[in-house]
């Protein structure tokens, strides 16, 4: 929105100010963060009004837990707004591809918002069916992934591209929709799966999405995705105003998640950021890249997927508990110990994900 006062500009005066990318993104990120701070403790206090018992704890879980109950959840909600807030100020709203992935983002949150919902209300772990979320999140998916099927230039649609290597695609043609899909619902669910311990999700989703938001930023620059021997996406570098809007709220929602946590994120918040790493993975073209950035959301899901498979076929566990920030919970690693040391693994992560824009 603020993009346009760029029209007002004589020469290099403060409004040329709002032609840049970077200005903007510096914009929505404190938006987006004095607004976390300033309504962060309010939202808390309405939601200890209104869910009296907080996020049920689950029965088989660590220990540990049972002293988190009555701490509300559904904090996602502040992320989500700040983010929704910063971005509809800060972004060129003439750009399809922030329309794309903030309503992915809102979609998801809204599967999580009523998984929530239905948990605290009927105060049971069990919210919407996990093949509820699931097919709704296909459809999401589905049709996110048409639509950038669709904008992307002829030369790009339908294909897969290769890092490392110079400017290689693999087209897949109509089978890049179902690929896709498997990419935002699994970071969706990826994400969701690994908000477990206080503080322990929002900073790998910062973290990976400050990298997504550079790598945006880069393949919608001629000049820079000339540089680096990358395939230009017009139109992507807008992201990185969604980026700054997400760290911004992020950091403010963290502030009052760290341990020991004042609210949850929920589903409303997990699966909507794992649903917009997801959609800005596909709009880049980056969806292997996200794969190594948000390799610790790739290990967390696999450990279940193991440990369920593993189980079923011989009825013994892999892991003391799945997913696996549980195990080292059950081994005696104090929470901060394992957040921490989570983070530590993502940061990592995020600079080889960068690497691979400069190793061709």
């Amino acid at each position: 929105m603020l993009y346009w006062l760029s029209a007002l500009a004589q020469g290099g005066d403060f409004y040329n100010l709002f032609r840049y990318i970077t200005f903007r993104a510096g914009g929505a990120f404190f938006t987006a963060l004095v607004f976390g701070f300033l309504f962060g403790r309010p939202l808390i206090a309405f939601l200890r009004v209104r869910q009296k018992r907080g996020q049920p704890i689950r029965d088989d879980g660590p220990e540990t837990h049972f002293v988190k109950a009555g701490t509300p959840t559904m904090g996602g909600v502040l992320i989500l707004a700040a983010l929704t807030l910063s971005t509809l100020l800060w972004a060129r709203l003439d750009t399809v591809y922030v329309w794309l992935v903030l309503v992915v983002t809102l979609c998801f949150g809204a599967i999580g918002f009523a998984d929530d919902w239905k948990k605290v209300t009927k105060n049971n772990t069990k919210g919407v069916s996990s093949r509820t979320r699931f097919l709704l999140g296909l459809v999401i998916a589905a049709l996110a992934t048409a639509v950038v099927m669709w904008v992307q230039p002829p030369d790009l649609r339908g294909d897969l591209a290769v890092p490392i290597f110079k400017r290689v695609l693999l087209h897949l043609s109509y089978f890049y929709i179902p690929f896709g899909m498997i990419v935002i619902v699994g970071s969706a669910n990826a994400v969701n799966l690994t908000d477990g311990l206080d503080g322990l999700a929002i900073m790998p989703v910062m973290i990976a999405a400050g990298t997504l938001g550079v790598i945006a930023y880069v393949v919608g620059n001629a000049n820079f995705a000339d540089y680096l021997d990358l395939h230009y996406v017009p139109g992507t570098g807008e992201l990185l105003v969604f980026v700054a809007g997400l760290i911004g709220g992020g950091l403010g929602f963290l502030w009052y998640n760290a341990p020991p946590a004042a609210v949850f994120m929920g589903d409303t918040g997990s699966l909507a950021l794992g649903g917009a790493l997801g959609a800005i993975a596909v709009a880049t073209k980056h969806e292997i890249v996200l794969a190594v950035v948000g390799g610790l959301f790739v290990v967390e899901a696999l450990s279940v997927i193991i440990q369920v498979l593993y189980f079923k076929r011989t009825g013994k566990r892999v892991f003391l508990m799945a997913p696996i920030h549980h195990h080292f919970e059950k081994k005696g690693w104090a929470e901060p110990q394992i957040v921490i040391r989570f983070w530590i693994i993502s940061l990592i992560l995020a600079l080889i994900g960068l690497a691979t824009l400069k190793l061709r």
